[in-house]
């Protein structure tokens, strides 16, 4: 039972959006406007992660591999315009400094 109410919490959220919008038409400028929620939220998660420690502190020091790998994040991501490309290179990047540093 608990399953099965499960995938009904977890699919209502994702069917009644495209049951609603499937018969309107979505105006231009919520079309513009949400090419950037991607974009806020990745980079929401991304300095929450680098400057935020585990008890919601800001933590401006000891974390100099995770900055340079969000500077090096940022430029593989203008360049390339890929989001799994970022991500691998991103990671590597940390990997390595975490080792060197």
């Amino acid at each position: 039972m608990i399953i099965i109410l499960g995938f009904f919490v977890a699919f209502a959220p994702r069917y009644l959006p495209l049951l609603f919008f499937s018969k309107r038409q979505i105006p231009d400028w919520f079309n513009d406007w949400m090419k950037y929620v991607p974009i806020s939220l990745f980079t929401a998660l991304v300095v929450k992660g680098i400057f935020i420690s585990s008890k919601y502190t800001l933590v401006t020091n000891g974390n100099l591999a995770l900055i340079i790998g969000g500077l090096v994040v940022i430029l593989i991501a203008y360049w390339t315009r890929s989001m799994a490309m970022s991500v691998i290179v991103g990671l590597v990047t940390v990997m390595i400094l975490t080792m060197i540093i």
